[in-house]
């Protein structure tokens, strides 16, 4: 087996267990949520299968909405970013990213944190609007998705450099 695949499956199972057993027990006066499940997106290799993302996206959401009890707002949330991922990535990386040389867990710099925070920005604000699916929430569905992405993406970049390789 491919060591790329194990890693993608090892780090889906253990990005999703975290998320179910911790985070999402955790809610901070209503408005703060993390969801560092993201980061299995978010990682899944740049020359990676594209349909092999979609599909799991959809199974990552869908298995955390089963838990949840969210009735599909993760899955089309985790849909939409999967989608959108390319698009996001050539934005923030140009040329870099047409030549498949990104590796986002290396030094943070300026076009990585601008891809995480698009990428769990745009999640955030899919996953509340769903959530609130009411036009006279707007507010609230704003401030929960600021809140939460600063949140979000404060444990993502922690996790990342934890779980970083080292150069030797």
């Amino acid at each position: 087996m491919n060591s790329t695949l194990i890693v993608n499956v090892f780090r889906f199972i253990l990005l999703l267990a975290i998320q179910v057993v911790v985070f999402n027990n955790m809610n901070f006066y209503g408005y703060v949520s993390t969801f560092p499940y993201i980061l299995y997106i978010i990682l899944f290799p740049v020359n990676g299968n594209k349909t092999a993302l979609v599909v799991s996206s959809f199974l990552l959401g869908l298995v955390l909405d089963m838990f949840s009890n969210s009735g599909g707002v993760h899955a089309t949330a985790c849909l939409i970013l999967a989608y959108f991922r390319p698009y996001i990535f050539k934005f923030s990386f140009g040329l870099s990213y047409e030549y498949q040389t990104v590796k986002l867990n290396d030094i943070l710099t300026p076009e990585r944190f601008s891809f995480l925070l698009i990428a769990t920005l745009l999640h955030h604000l899919v996953l509340f609007t769903l959530e609130a699916f009411e036009f006279s929430f707007i507010l609230e569905v704003l401030l929960r998705t600021l809140l939460s992405t600063a949140f979000t993406l404060l444990l993502s970049i922690t996790i990342i450099y934890l779980i970083k390789p080292n150069k030797r």
